[in-house]
Parts: C-alpha cells; sequence; structure tokens
C-alpha cells in the first residue's frame, strides 16, 4: 500500500510539473531563436519581460545593454554574449513592431526635420512618444545622441536636424532657480 501511494504522488507530481512548464512555455513572451533561453533566464531574474520587448536598439546598443547587465549581476558566459545580442537586434531592433496596440498618430508641424523624425524617430516607436514632453534643447540633444547610440539609423547631419526641429517644435525654456 506504501509504494502504492508513493507511486502515485510520483505520478501526480510529475503531471504537475509537466503543466508547469508547458504554461511557462507558453507564457513566455520572447520568440524562438539562439539565445532565447539565455534570455529567459538571465533578463528575467531581475525584472520582467517587458522593459526587453519594448525596447528597440541595434546590435551596438543591444551589447552595451547586455555588458551593462551583466556587470549588474545577469549570468550571461562569455561565450553566450553573441547570440544574446544577435537574438535581441534580430527580434526587438530598429524596425520590429513592438506588441500592443497601435501607436497614437501624430501629425507634426511643418518644418525642416519632420520627416525625419517620422521616419527615424517612428522606426522604433511611436512619434507620440517622442513629441509627448517639451524639453529644454539639451535634454533633445542628448536624446537623440543617445538613441544614436543605440541604432536609430540616422547620420550626424540628420541627427542636428532632428535636434533642431525638436527644439524649434517641442522645446521649453529652462525653469529658473
Amino acid at each position: 500500500m506504501r509504494s502504492f501511494i508513493l507511486g502515485a504522488a510520483g505520478i501526480l507530481t510529475g503531471i504537475l510539473l509537466l503543466g508547469v512548464t508547458a504554461q511557462a512555455q507558453q507564457s513566455n513572451p520572447f520568440p524562438a531563436g539562439a539565445g532565447r533561453d539565455t534570455i529567459a533566464v538571465a533578463c528575467t531574474q531581475c525584472h520582467r519581460a517587458g522593459p526587453i520587448t519594448q525596447l528597440r536598439m541595434g546590435e551596438d546598443g543591444w551589447r552595451r545593454q547586455v555588458y551593462n547587465m551583466m556587470l549588474r549581476g545577469a549570468q550571461i558566459k562569455p561565450d553566450e554574449i553573441d547570440d544574446v545580442v544577435k537574438y535581441l537586434a534580430t527580434n526587438f531592433g530598429p524596425g520590429v513592431p513592438i506588441p500592443g496596440p497601435a501607436p497614437t498618430p501624430v501629425k507634426l508641424p511643418d518644418g525642416a526635420g519632420a520627416d525625419l523624425v517620422t521616419g527615424a524617430c517612428g522606426t522604433c516607436h511611436g512619434v507620440d512618444r517622442v513629441v509627448a514632453v517639451a524639453r529644454p534643447g539639451r535634454q533633445w540633444e542628448a536624446i537623440v545622441h543617445r538613441m544614436v547610440a543605440i541604432g536609430a539609423p540616422i547620420d550626424a547631419n540628420q541627427a542636428g536636424q532632428i535636434i533642431s526641429y525638436l527644439q524649434t517644435n517641442y522645446g521649453a525654456a529652462p525653469k529658473a532657480p
């Protein structure tokens, strides 16, 4: 009788574990590919998948992000880095649609640079996100340069046009102390 109970408990445990594993696989927000398992384990130990699936960076940007996270404790082995970076850039790079509802369409004011903002900025995220907050000129400059560093598909001349456009149309004077 005791062996029957132990056997039944073992079978029940196995069924429960299979159910949990199947549920985890179904709820995994990361597309299949080399590097997926590393991402699913290493990244979600500290935060949810949302921040990863919402970012859009090129390989250089993702490589910097991976190294940054490794310095913070992410358990990614040196021989896994290239697969992880390629996986992230392929699945969450510029031009890959962000899951969820489409961004709110925005009609930008006419001017030199408007098409660049729509085309270049809109490649990775909605233009609504770009123009949601007026910012002092230096902030626009820092933001655009950061976007270039993480893979925005623009050159230095285009970055200058975008900065000028955003400062003119969505700039705010710094607050007095």
